[in-house]
């Protein structure tokens, strides 16, 4: 069996047909172990750290970063027996990949063999046509005669070092000249293949000398934004992976400089990724390819229907107020959408219908709710969702809520967590919107956008007085929910987050 392992990209969830290498965590000539993270893909759903299959020594790697490869193509060897020496021959007759090839030069150059103990030939070590002689790729033709073994045992006998293929040497060299001779004509290492960025360098980028700068995806839209050059900066991460401290220090750095009345004064900001035409091409691929899809065609599949609510939630800005205050919630973090998610919950337990999707003239209402929250990311939008939020107290919903944050800024969704959904809340009110009409996740009957919560003049107990308002904007889809179910379902939302202790006691 060989001992060099070829692996192939895999299929990382939900038949995915591709995926592009953001980052190689290894290169060539690195020792890895078994299941240690080798490389970053990123696919249609999430970006994902793949494990090593094999453990050994990384012989070749096939893509360079950015590439867009298929599922089931190679993207790295490894040698899974480092120890074991050079490969030879393989048993097929096939010459290792990692064998040099040799010139027609160092052809030309080797010696035809003695007349004297002359072999046969075709056979290894014998002529072969041209007047060259037969020899097994790796090892170059003999250099001496063949000598018989000393019958008397404890006789020292002469031997001799093979010769490189590239270098004619003489039929007997003295005892004296092989050990120079061998230093001399050593044949050279094998090359490295060629990928970009992962050949030998003077100066050590992201940790490593000449490789590929390794950060994440995050980290390189925050360079972007910034203006920094990661190839200029040494990481402190991971691997030598270059952290947001690393970016954001050397963004400080450079700010310092430029504000010193001896800095040369920085050329105004152009459009240097622009073309000639003044136009810019951006691929369209990843998350942003998957979304685009998703959209259009739940856009012009289901019929979208939406309806607005404004509400006074004054009472619910308290409630979380004295939250915080709590003992057993210091360490929690609590905001608006924790109440939001809360009510949907609730409302979708007094409407199950709006917890269902349509799928081949049927109607699937679902006991469970997988409660999707959209983030916007560094990749794209992506919703991904809490299993079975409908079980959750109000304390994991709040855990739950944090860790889906903050593994989605950190660009760690994996496809798991994104599939699934069955209703979605879109937090729009973050960027100071008021409301939307969102669209339907693909499969899922409604979604809720969120927005801002602002203090507005607002008429209570008879009074204008200045109250905490936001407002709610629900999209459903009209083959399964009607005009009167999603009125009630919003109705209900609103109910709550008007005054959610009240609504705690009377609907649980």
């Amino acid at each position: 069996m060989s001992r060099i392992k070829e692996f192939n990209l895999p299929d990382l969830g939900e038949g995915l047909a591709e995926g592009e290498i953001l980052a190689w965590l290894v290169k060539v000539g690195d020792t890895i172990e078994l299941n240690q993270p080798i490389v970053e893909v990123e696919t249609a759903k999430a970006a994902v750290e793949i494990p090593a299959k094999w453990a050994g020594q990384v012989r070749s790697i096939f893509h360079p970063e950015g590439s867009t490869i298929e599922v089931g193509t190679p993207i790295i060897a490894i040698d899974t027996d480092p120890g074991a020496g050079p490969i030879e021959e393989s048993t097929t007759g096939t010459p290792s990949a990692d064998l040099p090839t040799p010139s027609a030069a160092s052809l030309a150059a080797v010696e035809v063999a003695p007349s004297e103990g002359a072999v046969e030939p075709g056979l290894i070590g014998g002529p072969a046509p041209g007047g060259r002689t037969a020899v097994l790729v790796g090892y170059g033709p003999r250099t001496t005669a063949a000598k018989r073994r000393p019958r008397k045992a404890g006789v020292p006998t002469q031997a001799t070092a093979p010769a490189a293929p590239a270098v004619q040497a003489p039929a007997a060299p003295a005892p004296a000249q092989v050990p120079a001779q061998a230093a001399r004509v050593a044949p050279a290492a094998p090359a490295a293949p060629d990928v970009p960025g992962s050949g030998p360098g003077d100066g050590r980028v992201g940790g490593r000398v000449g490789g590929p700068v390794l950060a994440k995806p995050p980290v390189r839209k925050l360079a972007k934004d910034l203006g920094v050059d990661l190839a200029t900066l040494t990481g402190s991460g991971p691997l030598g992976s270059v952290t947001r401290e690393d970016v954001q220090r050397a963004a400080s750095e450079a700010a310092t400089a430029a504000a010193e009345p001896a800095a040369v004064p920085a050329p105004a900001r152009t459009a240097a990724s622009f073309g000639t035409d003044r136009e810019q091409r951006i691929p369209v691929k990843g998350v942003r390819k998957l979304t685009a899809a998703n959209m259009s065609r739940s856009a012009f599949t289901a019929p979208h229907v939406t309806e607005f609510l404004t509400v006074d939630v004054t009472r619910s800005m308290k409630a979380l107020d004295r939250l915080r205050g709590r003992r057993e919630w210091r360490d929690v973090r609590v905001s608006p959408l924790l109440l939001v998610a809360k009510a949907v919950l609730l409302a979708v337990e007094r409407h199950p219908m709006v917890n269902s999707t349509w799928a081949d003239d049927e109607i699937v209402v679902k006991e469970y709710v997988n409660l999707g929250i959209a983030a916007a990311t560094g990749r794209g939008l992506i919703v991904p969702n809490i299993k079975d939020a409908g079980r959750l107290s109000l304390r994991e919903l709040a855990d739950a809520l944090t860790d889906l944050v903050q593994t989605a800024k950190a660009g760690r969704t994996s496809p798991a967590d994104m599939s699934g959904g069955t209703l979605t809340i879109t937090n729009v009110g973050v960027f100071g919107v008021d409301t939307g009409t969102p669209i339907l996740p693909p499969g899922e009957s409604a979604i809720l956008a969120f927005g801002a919560v602002r203090e507005l003049p607002w008429v209570h107990k008879g009074k204008v007085k200045p109250r905490q308002v936001t407002t709610l904007g629900l999209s459903f889809d009209h083959r399964i929910v009607d005009g009167e179910l999603g009125s009630k379902f919003l109705r209900d939302i609103g109910d709550f987050l008007a005054d959610p202790e009240a609504a705690l006691l009377a609907w649980t």
